[in-house]
């Protein structure tokens, strides 16, 4: 079912060509988890950590009993996985796309993408117990449909995030979620300049302000923008579907000057994805460009930086066996690959991209690989 979806998936975006085979890197990989089916099954949500080193995230298929819909699990510093939740019944949501995000007190939050009143997804929380709570329901109209991305959460515990479909259009929105279960849409994408069909979420900065990406629309092959607080949008980049990269899939992460990073899935000089910034003024560069080969291609994940400024990621193909890789970028462009996936026991095609805890090391999740083709969570060391 995971690779049905996943297929699906690459198949909207028009990605995946044929791949250079190169030789691996030298593996600095350590699985800390194999799904098993009844206990997950296509971790295409990458994981948070808590101060314990424990880490949480989704699987998108899995779980008990019908091993079809999903789980919410917690997987400890030894690696045991304890499963929060299973998605059961349609109207609790299934098939959770995004991971999870954990606020003080230790709730998690997520949406899945299907499921729900009319199967078009919801928002939910799983408390510390276990317990589960469909804080909304998509009607798959106005209200916007497709949740694949996951959201975010201010100060006041308002919820914000993105869907893929829906709205009057029906190319998506951006939404507000109060702590009452009352959602506001602030956005209508319509699909043309403005952008549409966003997978990714939004990042909020101080202000207030929402910044995100959209896959399609813009000049063609997708946008980023910005949402001021009152609902206007600003098309901050519209992607030409040339060097400068197309159908960013992840969102953006912001830097104190205001800069902003991202991804594509294609585009650039071989059609294999950038790594792009983004300047307060809207000038772009392509920080790198993938070749598809031993250097990776086609990321689906955005990036994260650390103290110095270098910038950490994956991509869903390419490396030694086609199976993509975890990457570093510095600050002169220059890429490390840390991790080439195998397809085996390593995993094999992230799909989310990485956290960096305080050590250096990285933590994230592949779709395929592992214990029959379910999927893994691991880790890097420096």
């Amino acid at each position: 079912m995971t690779m049905k979806r996943l297929l699906g998936l690459l198949g909207t975006l028009g990605m995946f060509g044929a791949l250079a085979i190169a030789p691996a890197q030298a593996q600095t990989e350590v699985v800390l988890h194999r799904f098993t089916n009844a206990a997950g099954d296509g971790p295409f949500g990458g994981v948070i950590r808590d101060s314990k080193g424990n880490l949480y995230g989704t699987t998108f298929a899995g779980g008990s009993p019908r091993k079809t819909n999903g789980l919410v699990y917690k997987l400890d510093k030894a690696g045991r996985e304890t499963v929060l939740y299973n998605f059961t019944a349609t109207a609790g949501g299934t098939n959770p796309e995004a991971g999870v995000i954990r606020d003080s007190a230790g709730n998690l939050y997520g949406t899945a993408v299907l499921g729900g009143a009319a199967d078009a997804g919801v928002v939910y929380k799983v408390d510390t117990a276990g317990k589960h709570t469909v804080l909304y329901t998509f009607t798959g109209g106005a209200d916007g449909n497709d949740p694949f991305a996951g959201v975010i959460r201010d100060p006041a515990g308002n919820l914000y995030g993105t869907t893929f479909a829906g709205g009057a259009p029906g190319v998506g929105v951006v939404y507000k979620l109060d702590t009452a279960g009352q959602e506001t849409v602030l956005y209508t994408f319509t699909g043309g300049a403005d952008g549409g069909s966003p997978y990714a979420g939004v990042i909020r900065d101080s202000k207030g302000n929402l910044y995100g990406t959209a896959s399609n629309g813009g000049a063609g092959s997708g946008v980023v923008y910005e949402l001021s607080t009152t609902g206007e949008e600003q098309v901050l980049y519209s992607f030409t579907g040339g060097a400068d990269g197309a159908r960013p899939a992840a969102g953006v992460i912001r830097d104190p000057a205001g800069n902003l990073y991202g991804t594509t899935v294609a585009g650039g000089t071989a059609n294999a994805g950038v790594v792009y910034k983004l300047d307060p003024a809207g000038n772009q560069t392509v920080l790198y460009t993938f070749t598809g080969g031993a250097d990776g291609g086609e990321p689906h994940a955005g990036v994260i930086s650390d103290a110095a400024g270098n910038l950490y990621g994956t991509t869903f193909g390419g490396g030694a066996a086609n199976a993509g890789v975890v990457f570093k970028l510095d600050t002169a462009g220059k890429e490390t690959v840390l991790h080439s996936f195998t397809g085996g026991a390593d995993g094999g095609h992230p799909y989310a991209g990485v956290i960096l805890d305080p050590a250096g090391n990285l933590y994230g999740t592949a779709v395929n690989g592992g214990k029959r083709n379910w999927g893994v969570v691991f880790e890097i060391k420096p």
